[in-house]
């Protein structure tokens, strides 16, 4: 599963909440998170701390923050900065560049900072600042902007998601909408350029997870531009919208999507239907591109976040979980009496019908009451809750058929918009029912939605760290939340706790088939079968989630490892602690900075530690 953003993952920054949440007391009295310097706001807020090198660090953090915000406006949307709702990215060649450069500079500034003479908190806020910056430095000098098209990833698919992000509100709010309609057009002749770009590099994606593109460009050419999801806000007017006006931007809305969004669409059709499709590739690992290798390389230090990962020792660590977590799902075939093999129970489960809903109505009430059953389990597990609430959606129709099983949409930065649960149900006989709990753990509570909203509400962090994307961390702990669910009475049934393991083994086969693709020079359909081979997945997701490993390298790696860390820590704490050990304050310390790199989130845990066992008097 994923945490979908309109545009890529970066810090970022909003307008202050109305409501921001107090940090844990725990923390505060440990100083892990004491004095956190607020940074500047574009209100022109003094930043709290009198030493020069952390004004310095701040201010530095505040222009480099505006400035994404500047060359990403559907970011700033997203997280409830408004200044830029009428305008769209540009991924011109000149604008890339652009972009580049500064973020180099921005480096050249980090780098003469001596974390030395900043405050303990401060020397986080530089780590993982740095960090950052030296990812996106090197994702842009790899080019990888020209991989981002799939049939299930980028601006094509994205951009539809727009009615449901912007403000509606005012008369202002639906003419900026309009002008990001008109503006489409030129949007997507860009995105072709940079396309063009790679096929000219040799930097195109496997044919395999581009031949679905045409399917979601062709989802969006309605017949009447009144048919067009993009006129959906037009239906509907808040009464803060005159009357009078009404009309007017009905016709302006019309004209943007008959003259902008349909010819957009159909110019990016054309353009990978006669020109893309033929120059893409018959191999699946990114390792056959020109530098592939060591982009991989790159990719898995990213999404891990450890310096010393290489793909074989990933590839050695997948092999070792698929083993422990195989003997587990043995224990639970004997424990219901099955008599075959574990290879003949996986196909029992993917062909049975009592496994599988009858209808979509059926399967999200099911996802809606696990969720909420969770929801009144939380104050056994956490010391800090989120207020921002959350909702349960079904996968928009356009998206299903290539898409995730699920996937979550995090709340708006400004606090209008409520974080979601967005649940497939298309093709309903490879949803298995057996799977629901974990997967709705892992996408709402007290997985996703918990820490990413807890996140947005740490209003003493400076904003890049309220919504940076350490994937290794945001996705490893909605893997351990799935496991939670042991704790607080959930999988009772043997097949809903062999959905956890399921769940488990998935992501523990993605360290294998990822490398294995991208490193090792494994076959796509290599890949599909160690997967069918050890887990009960339906076949129809195995394939999915294998384009989804081939068509975005590295990323796959995040979950698990993530997970053993966040495991490997709360064993620490149990066995360091011992009696005095408390599962809510252990989460309120993974969860109380935010997402942070998996070494800074060892660094925290064990000043918890030590804190606990020799407290100041």
């Amino acid at each position: 599963m994923e945490v979908r953003t309109i545009t890529r993952n970066l810090s970022a920054r909003i307008l202050p909440v109305s409501r921001p949440t107090a940090l844990p007391i725990l923390l505060l009295a440990l100083g892990i998170l004491g004095g956190l310097a607020v940074a500047c706001q574009p209100g022109g807020e003094e930043v709290d701390g009198s030493d020069a090198a952390g004004v310095e660090l701040h201010q530095l953090f505040t222009e480099e923050w505006e400035f994404q915000l500047r060359t990403d406006p559907l970011f700033a949307t997203q997280v409830g900065d408004h200044r830029f709702d009428d305008q769209l990215p540009s991924v011109s060649e000149a604008a890339l560049a652009e972009k580049l450069e500064a973020e180099r500079g921005f480096l050249e500034r980090w780098e003469a900072l001596d974390p030395g003479t900043l405050s303990a908190a401060d020397r986080v806020h530089h780590a993982i600042f740095g960090r950052l910056l030296k990812d996106r430095i090197q994702e842009g000098e790899f080019h990888s902007e020209t991989l981002g098209v799939t049939d299930r990833n980028g601006f094509h698919v994205e951009f539809p998601r727009l009615p449901e992000q912007a403000p509606f509100q005012t008369v202002q709010d639906y003419d900026n909408y309009i002008a990001r309609l008109n503006g489409f057009a030129h949007y997507a002749e860009e995105q072709i350029a940079l396309l063009r770009a790679g096929m000219a590099s040799g930097w195109v994606q496997p044919r395999v997870v581009a031949q679905g593109i045409p399917s979601t460009v062709r989802a969006q050419l309605s017949p009447t531009p009144e048919e067009s999801r993009f006129y959906d806000p037009l239906n509907h007017f808040p009464g803060t919208v005159p009357p009078g006006e009404r009309d007017r931007l009905r016709t302006a809305a019309r004209a943007a999507i008959e003259g902008s969004i349909l010819p957009g669409y159909q110019e990016f059709l054309r353009f990978i239907e006669e020109e893309y499709l033929p120059a893409t590739r018959e191999t699946v690992g990114v390792s056959a591109l020109p530098g592939g290798e060591d982009f991989y390389a790159h990719r898995v230090r990213r999404f891990t976040t450890l310096d010393d990962a290489t793909p074989q020792r990933v590839h050695q660590t997948g092999l070792r979980e698929v083993a422990r977590i195989r003997a587990e799902m043995e224990g639970i075939r004997e424990e219901v009496g099955f008599e075959g093999d574990l290879s003949a129970f996986l196909h029992y489960l993917r062909t049975d019908p009592q496994f599988y809903a009858e209808s979509p109505k059926q399967l999200m009430a099911a996802a809606a009451l696990i969720a909420k059953r969770m929801d009144g389990e939380l104050p056994r597990l956490f010391g800090q809750l989120p207020r921002m609430p959350y909702g349960l959606r079904a996968v928009p129709d356009y998206l299903a058929p290539n898409t995730y099983t699920a996937y979550y949409e995090r709340p708006a930065g400004d606090g209008s918009r409520a974080g979601f649960y967005f649940l497939n149900t298309y093709d309903l006989k490879s949803r298995p029912l057996y799977e629901l709990e974990a997967l709705s753990l892992h996408e709402s509570v007290p997985g996703h939605h918990l820490q990413i909203a807890l996140q947005q509400e740490l209003g003493d962090l400076p904003p890049f760290r309220r919504f940076v994307g350490v994937t290794a961390f945001v996705e490893g702990w909605a893997l351990y939340a799935e496991r939670l669910g042991l704790e607080v009475g959930f999988y009772q049934d043997p097949y809903s706790d062999f959905g956890r393991l399921t769940y488990e083994m998935w992501r523990a086969c993605r360290l294998v088939v990822d490398t294995g693709i991208h490193h090792l020079g494994w076959s796509r359909q290599q890949a599909i079968d160690f997967m069918a081979e050890n887990s009960a997945l339906s076949l129809h997701n195995i394939t999915t989630e294998v384009d989804r490993y081939i068509g975005w390298p590295g990323q796959a790696l995040a979950y698990k490892t993530g997970e053993l860390k966040i495991r490997e820590l709360r064993a620490k704490a149990e066995d360091t602690l011992g009696n005095d050990f408390d599962v809510r304050r252990f989460h309120d310390v993974v969860l109380g900075s935010g997402a942070v790199p998996l070494a800074v989130l060892e660094e925290q845990v064990d000043a918890y530690l030590a804190a606990a066992k020799d407290p100041e008097p």
